[in-house]
């Protein structure tokens, strides 16, 4: 059979959405004609989005290094030798004053990092206070603080937080290759206390990591099967960091990050589908691809928590290229 003659089946059932997806089912679909793939995504996105409206949010790394993680592509572990200092956290004023900023440059959703295994009831305090005025000045709020323990996902969401970030990073198969100081399971459960608290869930992951097609097929089909599915799926290609175990990856080609952002729409079709890191590494061209393919979400801001983002004007200039407006 031509790879013209590829055809997909969805499963049948009465909310195909949430049908269950094997990883099979899912590199089948990155293996569609790239064209044909474009194709099916767009026409789903139409079905659940306005395709000319995109959601700007913005990330600030509030408690920057020092993380006692190992991940491979991380520049703030303590196990690896990077450029990243081990910074103090931020104040709440300094907070304050950046989503502020980042409202008056057209951001709706403001998101906070902290490089931390998990916070601890002290860091907690002074998060729940940003939560609670960065809520104040009517941006929807976003924090990703690492692994939480019983009762803090519902401080956060009584503090006023929307979502709370847990990436799974990538295919449970992968992910020892990636990480060893944190077990799949305990990204799972972190996501079952958010869900428990009545917060809604941001959960992607990164593609990049010297992975395969099954591989990548992997990380989408288990995001898929997350029941209710994840509201927020942030898509990243590496950023590769000098002094990380993964700062000589091998490079994954531009359409298959393209494919990967139209399976990731096609299997959750209600979810932001959020182009994130890596995109200041990607042209026009590219990034544009991208929001045809169902992408409706960008990090937008001259900084992610350590790595550089495509300048705010570079953004606007693209955005009134493509005619595309901000939620």
């Amino acid at each position: 059979m031509s790879a013209n003659a590829i055809t997909f089946q969805r499963p049948s059932s009465p909310h195909p959405e949430v049908a269950s997806w094997t990883v099979a089912e899912v590199e089948t679909l990155l293996g569609l004609p790239f064209m044909e793939l474009v194709f099916r995504a767009a026409e789903i996105h139409r079905q659940f989005f306005e395709p000319g409206k995109i959601q700007l949010s913005t990330l600030i790394s509030i408690k920057t290094g020092g993380c006692p993680e190992d991940c491979g592509y991380c520049p703030q572990s303590v196990h690896h030798e990077t450029a990243v200092d081990n910074e103090a956290m931020m104040t709440v004023p300094e907070v304050v004053a950046a989503a502020r900023q980042a409202k008056a440059n057209g951001a709706s959703r403001f998101c906070m990092g902290a490089a931390w295994r998990g916070p601890k009831d002290a860091d907690l305090q002074q998060t729940l206070s940003m939560v609670e005025q960065v809520k104040a000045l009517g941006l929807e709020t976003c924090a990703t603080f690492g692994l939480l323990q019983d009762g803090q996902a519902e401080q956060l969401k009584q503090a006023g937080l929307d979502y709370y970030n847990h990436n799974l990073d990538t295919a449970p198969d992968k992910y020892g290759d990636i990480i060893a100081t944190r077990a799949y399971e305990d990204r799972l459960d972190t996501l079952g206390k958010v869900r428990r608290a009545g917060l809604s869930v941001c959960c992607g992951g990164i593609v990049g990591l010297n992975d395969t097609r099954t591989d990548r097929a992997g990380l989408i089909a288990q995001l898929a099967n997350l029941d209710p599915q994840p509201e927020s799926v942030p898509i990243n290609n590496l950023v590769k960091v000098i002094g990380t175990p993964l700062e000589d990856a091998q490079p994954l080609d531009w359409t298959e990050f393209v494919r990967t952002i139209a399976v990731a729409r096609i299997t959750m079709p209600r979810s932001y589908v959020r182009l994130s890191a890596g995109r200041s590494e990607m042209n026009e061209a590219t990034q544009a691809l991208c929001f045809l393919a169902g992408a409706n979400s960008i990090f937008y801001g001259d900084k992610l928590l350590t790595t550089d983002n495509p300048e705010v004007l570079a953004d606007r200039a693209l955005l009134d290229k493509l005619d595309l407006t901000p939620l």
